[in-house]
């Protein structure tokens, strides 16, 4: 990267960090991503029912794709609730930028490449919303990035793949009828129903040998009155299994949990998918391709084995929903911690730009 590049991208990376946005909300940074594009004399592409944008440098075939996920998470800070960019979608955004450029520099460009600034991946939707745009539906190979916790890589390390889990989030509803506390055999106590569902979440039985995990992770029931037994509820639940075939058989059980449970209380329980992220499906020619890239440009003893994760991502429905399309995820080992999505999460900064160095040199020399 020019040294004259290395002031800008961390303005840019500050500017990101300080001004997050939410999932589909994302319109002061795609507008701020397009004047910083703009400015270098490439136009771009943005959508008129959508956030994010896309970016075309170069010419003719093959081409290949970067992308950058561009939203925050939702949480408290120092007792504030806001969007917060824990899950480092601003620096992944910051790298993406600095291939641009990097690439900007050369000459001449004898491929096309095309850089995805992609919305909602935190609600699991943003790439399938870019899919039904099109914008991979000539791409040969892509390749993405993600910051890692330091229990995974320590600084300078990285990974040429991670191997993602599935994860859903469902969205929960019990109604019943609510009844006076000194009368509870009335009405089904929805705080009850939600016990009993916990309970079953907890005692489900799957092969131990596939990765898995469901939990309540909220739970709102009654009001102010204290002598007042809530005959409704509302929770959520977070799934994750490692493969995609595991993540069935959980949503199978969790929809014979409330069969059972709706019978057994007398009430309704409604479940809706808020999110959904498919497991990774990896491609070994883009692997490879990352892994020579990291030995190029910052050493063999950087190299580390593809990463496996409970986490998830929605980057790896562009590879499901287009079998022929090879893909994967650099691992930018960065001494991030406490860990993703903790509220102050940190990262060494400096990470940014070999990994920069090596989606670069992965983009320009992958042998299509």
């Amino acid at each position: 990267m020019g040294e004259q590049r290395k002031p800008r991208l961390q303005e840019m990376f500050e500017y990101l960090h300080q001004n997050p946005e939410m999932s589909n909300e994302e319109v002061n940074t795609t507008a701020f991503l397009k004047k910083v594009i703009e400015e270098s004399g490439i136009k771009v592409k943005t959508f008129d029912d959508l956030t994010g944008l896309v970016v075309d440098v170069g010419s003719g075939g093959p081409v290949v794709a970067l992308r950058a996920d561009i939203d925050a998470v939702y949480q408290e800070v120092d007792g504030e609730w806001r969007p917060n960019h824990s899950c480092g979608h601003d620096a992944h955004m910051t790298m993406v930028l600095g291939v641009l450029f990097k690439l900007l520099e050369r000459k001449s460009l004898d491929r096309t490449y095309r850089f995805i600034f992609q919305p909602a991946e935190e609600k699991g939707t943003g790439a399938l919303a870019l899919i039904e745009k099109g914008v991979v539906d000539d791409v040969d190979i892509l390749f993405g990035m993600h910051l890692r916790p330091i229990q995974e890589l320590r600084a300078g390390e990285f990974a040429p793949a991670i191997q993602h889990g599935a994860a859903r989030f469902i969205n929960g509803t019990i109604r019943g009828e609510d009844a006076h506390g000194a009368r509870p055999h009335l009405t089904a106590n929805s705080i009850q129903v939600g016990m009993d569902l916990f309970q079953q979440l907890n005692s489900m039985q799957i092969n131990p040998m596939h990765p898995y995990s469901a939990k309540l992770t909220t739970f709102h029931a009654g009001g102010k009155s204290p002598n007042i037994i809530p005959g409704s509820a509302t929770f959520s639940i977070d799934v994750r299994a490692q493969t995609n075939e595991t993540m069935e058989e959980v949503i199978a059980h969790i929809e014979r949990f409330r069969s059972s449970l709706e019978t057994l209380h007398n009430v309704q329980i409604e479940l809706t998918t808020s999110a959904n992220v498919a497991a990774a499906v990896i491609s070994t020619q883009a692997e490879q391709a990352l892994s020579e890239a990291i030995v190029t440009t910052v050493g063999q003893e950087s190299l580390k084995p593809r990463l496996v994760t409970t986490g998830g991502d929605d980057f790896h429905f562009y590879t499901i929903k287009n079998p022929e399309l090879k893909a994967t995820m650099l691992g930018v080992g960065c001494d991030l911690s406490p860990g993703l999505h903790h509220p102050h999460m940190t990262f060494d900064h400096k990470q940014m730009e070999p990994a920069i160095k090596i989606l670069t040199e992965a983009m320009t020399t992958v042998d299509i």
